[in-house]
């Protein structure tokens, strides 16, 4: 049986994990808030979805699943104006994608994504 191997492990939760040559990422927010729009903080987001699916020997080719959390659903054709813009034509995944009220009020997206991986990384 494969083992799991988890990555950025805190006291809560772990960044990511990986298991049978799956990733599953956690929901992905932008560190930086302050006077951000809905663009700038899907775009900071994507590209840590890039990097952390590098990391674990994937890319956004790969993804299986996309689940995007909305603040505020007025934000969606801005959210979906920087996701065409990021997705690759012929790989765009199942996504669903929400209203929710996020964690942190200065939120206005969080993605989770569930991804292939072929090359198995040991350490973060």
């Amino acid at each position: 049986m494969p083992e799991i191997q988890r990555f950025s492990v805190g006291p809560r939760m772990s960044e990511m994990a990986i298991y049978n040559n799956t990733v599953y990422l956690a929901g992905q927010i932008a560190e930086k808030t302050a006077g951000q729009d809905i663009q700038a903080q899907t775009t900071e987001v994507l590209a840590c979805i890039d990097g952390l699916l590098a990391q674990a020997g994937s890319d956004k080719s790969k993804i299986l699943h996309c689940q995007i959390f909305l603040a505020d659903l007025a934000d969606f054709p801005g959210m979906n104006q920087v996701w065409d813009q990021w997705v690759l034509a012929g790989h765009t995944p199942p996504r669903a994608t929400v209203q929710a009220k996020l964690a942190n009020p200065l939120w206005k997206v969080e993605i989770v994504i569930t991804a292939a991986a072929y090359e198995i990384q040991t350490a973060f």
